[in-house]
């Protein structure tokens, strides 16, 4: 590890030199490669046959609408590609350009049970399922990577404010897609990834509470749906400080995977690139300036954040 903003090696779940079946990584000085046990190849050069654009540009992520068109290049050149050990890299949010990061409030029970008990959460106001305030928006800005860090913007000690952390499962959309159904829902999935929803209690709307700059850490990589999967039924956890928080499962989501994927396609059209965190368990907690997360979901493996 270098420094603070420096992610560790995560843990891994495939030892694969198969890319179709990827771990596709954004890392150091926005270099592109893919993980394969405990190296990763750099696979920068194949970003030169992305089309060149001009202004307008399109909304969404380039780099994930062109993902199946590039495969081949990414298959011829893995062979010969330089080979770099995962240790000291900076892991940077696997996609770059998210037009849209939507989020689930409250779609773990035991999550509505304890905001309901711990005044320091929702300071009074109501809790209500899933079902009640159905998807939100956070600011795209407030997206980074594992390497890059948690900033804490108010002082607990000075203003009263606590922030928190919450793991969750989150996947990139893969191709537009609008009005789906849940039994085609996954078929809109590029791939998964560990997403952080970072937050500050108090009374304001959730999208702004949740938007601060850093407040979305993807990572450390991009699971292909091919490699990972069903996600409703994977395990989440986070520590801090090496402290369990959090440990629960996706099957315990009120609304699935498939339909928050439904449901934020019956009101927006959704992009290559656009994320949808899926919502946090219970366990959620105040983090301070010094701690250190680690976070792991089953299929992806394990990413640390430094909160500074």
């Amino acid at each position: 590890m270098q420094g603070p903003a420096r992610g560790r090696v995560p843990g891994r779940t495939h030892d694969l030199d198969d890319p179709t079946t990827m771990q596709l990584a954004r890392f150091d000085d926005q270099r592109l490669g893919v993980v394969l046990g405990d190296e990763i190849a750099d696979l920068t050069p194949v970003l030169e046959q992305l089309p060149q654009r001009r202004w307008p540009f399109p909304p969404g992520d380039d780099l994930i609408r062109h993902l199946d068109a590039l495969r081949p290049a990414i298959e011829a050149r893995l062979p010969s590609a330089p080979r770099l050990s995962l240790t000291g890299r900076r892991w940077l949010s696997p996609v770059a350009n998210p037009g849209k990061v939507i989020a689930a409030p409250v779609n773990y029970r035991k999550h509505i049970e304890e905001s309901r008990a711990d005044a320091g959460i929702h300071f009074g106001t109501e809790v209500a399922a899933i079902d009640r305030y159905a998807l939100f928006l956070k600011a795209t800005s407030s997206v980074v990577g594992a390497g890059e860090g948690i900033l804490i913007h108010h002082d607990p000690e000075t203003t009263g404010r606590r922030t928190d952390h919450e793991v969750e499962l989150a996947l990139v959309i893969g191709r537009e897609a609008r009005h789906v159904s849940e039994a085609d829902a996954l078929s809109c999935v590029a791939g998964y990834l560990i997403g952080l929803d970072i937050t500050i209690r108090g009374t304001e709307d959730r999208s702004w509470r949740k938007s601060l700059d850093t407040f979305t850490v993807l990572g450390p990589w991009l699971v292909t749906t091919d490699a990972f999967g069903d996600p409703e039924s994977v395990d989440l956890r986070i520590a801090v400080n090496g402290q369990m928080r959090q440990d629960a499962n996706t099957r315990d989501l009120i609304w699935s995977v498939r339909r928050c994927i439904a449901k934020a396609s019956s009101a927006y059209t959704l992009q290559p690139g656009d994320v949808i965190l899926t919502g946090t368990p219970e366990g959620v907690g105040p983090i301070v300036r010094g701690d250190v997360l680690d976070a792991f979901i089953q299929g992806i493996g394990e990413m640390r954040v430094h909160v500074r």
